[in-house]
């Protein structure tokens, strides 16, 4: 299993947007704006900078990790809630800046309906995964640990923070590379529209790309 070191992982945040464009693919022909109105102009919202939505809803491969007890669980464990999934480290500033706002969002809206899953990529697992959600003093997001950071290669990552959203069925929505504030208004509205449903998109949007402004 390689490394994060050897495979040189970009840790991507909102301030280093010149960073990100120079890696980014070429963004898809639909734009939707989380904070457009109908027919108006699109003004930047705090939150979500750039969101990649698949062109239909596609399988995650299957993914397997530990949790806080180091007993075995897999994505396929939260079939039936929408899920956030957040691949993350200690050592990458962006991830620990939005750290905070996870916890709030799964506060907010984490039930029967959708989960955040907080996955960990730091070698040391546990032990250095629970200080650091005591001393930050992260409440609400369970301890999920894949210290071989076998879902780099699995879920195709290309850096660090990467969330997926995963549908009740189990399928990737779409996925955003950086840090966001996941609690905003704009943010937590959009993550409604997909609590109710069988996943996609919002009734009468595409789902290639949702994005606003940093």
């Amino acid at each position: 299993m390689r490394t994060l070191a050897a495979t040189a992982m970009l840790c991507v945040g909102l301030a280093g947007v010149g960073l990100w464009t120079a890696f980014a693919r070429p963004a898809g022909p639909e734009i939707l704006r989380l904070d457009q109105p109908a027919g108006g102009a699109a003004t930047p919202a705090a939150g979500l900078e750039k969101f990649r939505g698949a062109e239909a809803p596609k399988p995650v491969p299957p993914l397997t990790f530990v949790d806080g007890d180091g007993r075995r669980a897999d994505l396929a464990d939260f079939r039936g809630r929408l899920v956030l999934l957040n691949l993350w480290a200690t050592w990458c500033g962006p991830c620990v800046k939005e750290m905070p706002s996870l916890d709030r969002l799964q506060a907010q809206l984490g039930g029967d309906a959708f989960q955040v899953v907080a996955l960990s990529l730091d070698r040391g697992g546990r032990d250095v995964v629970a200080p650091f959600y005591e001393r930050t003093g992260v409440k609400n997001l369970s301890l999920f640990l894949d210290p071989a950071s076998g879902a780099m290669q699995t879920l195709g990552l290309r850096g660090l923070p990467t969330t997926l959203l995963v549908d009740q069925e189990g399928r990737e929505l779409g996925r955003v590379e950086g840090a966001v504030e996941w609690d905003s208004p704009a943010v937590t509205a959009f993550l409604k529209k997909h609590m109710g449903g069988s996943g996609g998109a919002p009734q009468g949007r595409g789902p290639a790309v949702v994005k606003t402004g940093g």
